[in-house]
């Protein structure tokens, strides 16, 4: 398997005044939480936040899990969030202080809400803060930002190797105090905190799953790839929670592009080079449906081999601009909530996709996204 990265791209800054006024070292061992689910009447999935409160809520009130006050309202029902929470958006903590407060609610209604672990949720742990925006930083910023800042520059001086060049010059060493400031903005060491094993965002995301069965349909962020095929449900979660717990090894699961947080052959390899191999995952966790994100569509949840694998990360919130969408599966089959409309995902038979795309488009509030769609369809079926 390949690495996603040699090497986790780390911003500059050491790992004591990371770590520094962290409560302590001993990470506490707790249950596991249930990663296979039967009976469950209603289940709503949605794809990737990235850092869009407003439209995460907005979403999930369209699906009737939130009353007005953003309060569980979905009783029974279990909601999957299919991880990346953080990056491209201004309301990281929100999503998550949200994400934490459903999850008491919706136990406490007789219903599940369930945070999976995306590729961006697990990438702060790492010290990898691609994507992570000014404002997400600002959210974790404090009074004594500043004095954090000037703490963990004076350890980056100390942790410096003198120069074969001689003493830097007070203009070089002007010029670079710059650059890391630049790198380091108010909140960057408190965000960095909060999301260290023990961190109050680090420790409540590697004690969640990375793939669930929710009856006869499988959730994972990215994928089931050949090289994962062989791990069982509980292998894979058990493995990237050990995985979170020392991030500074940046090695195992976590990292390789064909794992369950980096996979993209389900959404963008061809459908009939590799639908021997959905088959095969459809068979081995006794599922008929593989529901994924992490590759955005930027148009409609989109089912894929004839709605064996269903796509739902359409680029949800303000970042990518699409409109509030998700899937359902209870009691009146599967289907697509759309910008307010119920669609029924479709089938095998000739025609149902096109059908599928031609309701997204009347729902939408952008057709011409969804009519591209529809025409590059009508023109492969020439």
């Amino acid at each position: 398997m390949r690495s996603v990265l040699s090497t986790p791209s780390l911003a500059r800054l050491s790992r004591r005044a990371i770590l520094m006024s962290l409560p302590g070292t001993a990470l506490l061992a707790q249950d596991e939480p249930q990663d296979q689910w039967d009976n469950v009447a209603r289940t709503v999935a949605v794809g990737d936040v990235h850092g869009d409160c407003d439209a995460f809520v907005k979403t999930l009130q369209m699906a009737g899990l939130l009353d007005t006050h953003a309060d569980w309202s979905g009783g029974r029902a279990h909601l999957v969030q299919l991880g990346d929470v953080p990056g491209r958006g201004p309301q990281t903590r929100q999503v998550f202080d949200l994400l934490m407060k459903l999850e008491k609610q919706a136990a406490a209604a007789g219903g599940r809400a369930h945070a999976l672990i995306g590729n961006h949720d697990a990438m702060p742990m790492y010290g990898d803060m691609r994507n992570l925006t000014p404002e997400e930083y600002a959210e974790f910023a404090t009074p004594d930002s500043e004095n954090l800042r000037e703490q963990a520059w004076q350890e980056e001086l100390a942790s410096r190797p003198s120069s074969a060049g001689g003493t830097p010059t007070a203009a070089d060493l002007e010029a670079y105090r710059q650059r890391w400031l630049q790198e380091h903005p108010p909140g960057f060491i408190e965000l960095r905190r909060a999301f260290a094993p023990d961190g109050a965002y680090g420790s409540w995301i590697r004690l969640h799953n990375t793939v669930l069965r929710i009856n006869e349909t499988l959730f994972v962020h990215g994928g089931i790839s050949p090289a994962v095929l062989p791990l069982s449900i509980s292998k894979i979660n058990r493995t990237i929670r050990a995985e979170l717990l020392h991030p500074s090894k940046f090695e195992g699961l976590i990292p390789q592009l064909d794992g369950p947080l980096w996979y993209r052959g389900l959404a963008e390899d061809d459908e009939r080079k590799l639908s021997p191999h959905v088959n095969a995952v459809l068979r081995t966790f006794r599922v008929r449906r593989i529901v994924i994100a992490h590759t955005v569509t930027r148009s409609a949840i989109l089912p894929r081999f004839g709605s064996r694998v269903v796509n739902i990360d359409i680029g949800l919130g303000r970042f990518y601009g699409r409109p509030p969408a998700c899937l359902v599966i209870d009691g009146q089959g599967t289907r697509v909530l759309h910008a307010g409309k119920s669609i029924p995902l479709p089938g095998t038979e000739p025609g149902q996709r096109l059908q599928y795309l031609r309701a997204v488009a009347e729902a939408d509030p952008e057709p011409a996204v969804i009519q591209k769609l529809i025409n590059d369809l009508q023109a492969t079926a020439r």
